[in-house]
């Protein structure tokens, strides 16, 4: 079983990873699980011309490595064998990319709690990706 979970730095994107760690104990075999996070640079790329050549990719790299890093310490911990994945652009899209080219089984992410117009104006990651990923979408509250 391949398993892709999404991290963001935040507490539930942590309780996600403890819930795949949870469940990936309970599988016969040790599945692959890779951690994915996602940067959105749009808001960003017009400072690129302002800094060294790789200015902003390093600045993203330096970022995710800390999102990624209490996720990564929870599966040393629990003794779970796992990669992971750092994209630049739009989440929903490049989570969506990973979970279709890695071929994972499922998708685990977390559910930051927002509800009501917040979502009907903005949407969520969450809502977006259920509806338009093939895997089944295990959402962590």
């Amino acid at each position: 079983m391949k398993i892709l979970i999404a991290v963001d730095g935040s507490s539930s994107a942590l309780r996600a990873v403890k819930y795949a760690a949870t469940l990936a104990k309970q599988l016969a075999e040790k599945p692959h699980i890779t951690l994915v996070t996602v940067h959105d640079d749009t808001g960003l790329r017009h400072l690129a011309k302002h800094l060294p050549k790789d200015g902003l990719q390093d600045y993203f790299r330096e970022v995710s490595e800390r999102d990624l890093k209490p996720a990564r310490k929870l599966l040393d911990k629990a003794d779970l064998p796992h990669d992971m994945v750092i994209k630049i652009g739009h989440v929903v899209e490049e989570i969506m990319k990973t979970a279709n080219a890695g071929k994972f089984d499922t998708l685990v992410l977390g559910s930051k709690g927002r509800s009501g117009l917040s979502d009907l104006v903005l949407g969520s990651v969450a809502q977006r990706l259920i509806a338009l990923v093939q895997q089944p979408v295990v959402l962590v509250k």
